[in-house]
């Protein structure tokens, strides 16, 4: 079997991060309620039965890396990219959310596909591209 990506991150709250994740990119939330994300602990979230993303609340476990928010600057370094087949679609559905939007949709040249930078609402920054070849 070949290696996949599960990212994992910390987040403030599982449950509204895992509704604003399954609402921009259509994914499955394993789990829909506090209760059921262990008291809006940890969330999974699904395409196709396969997890795309991991959220997990910060400073509630001993987990290394996901203790002490307050010092660590979220998202410093990191962009959660996510390779979409409905990119036209995804921007509606951002704006709907009232993402916060970084980079309006362009054209990358170098991979000739289609951006859109937003920011999560911890502040990540998350990239929507289209297949590369597509423009």
């Amino acid at each position: 079997m070949s290696p996949r990506a599960q990212t994992l991150l910390a987040v403030k709250d599982v449950l509204k991060s895992s509704k604003w994740y399954a609402n921009l990119l259509q994914l499955e939330m394993l789990s829909r309620t506090k209760a059921e994300t262990h008291g809006n602990t940890y969330n999974r979230l699904l395409s196709n039965g396969e997890v795309v993303l991991q959220l997990h609340s910060w400073d509630d476990e001993e987990h290394p890396n996901l203790i002490d928010a307050r010092r660590c600057v979220v998202g410093h370094g990191v962009l959660v990219w996510f390779e979409i087949d409905d990119f036209e679609q995804a921007i509606a559905r951002a704006k709907k959310l009232k993402a916060d939007v970084v980079v309006a949709a362009h054209i990358n040249p170098g991979p000739n596909h289609w951006e859109l930078w937003l920011r999560d609402p911890d502040g990540y920054h998350v990239v929507l591209s289209s297949p590369d070849g597509e423009v």
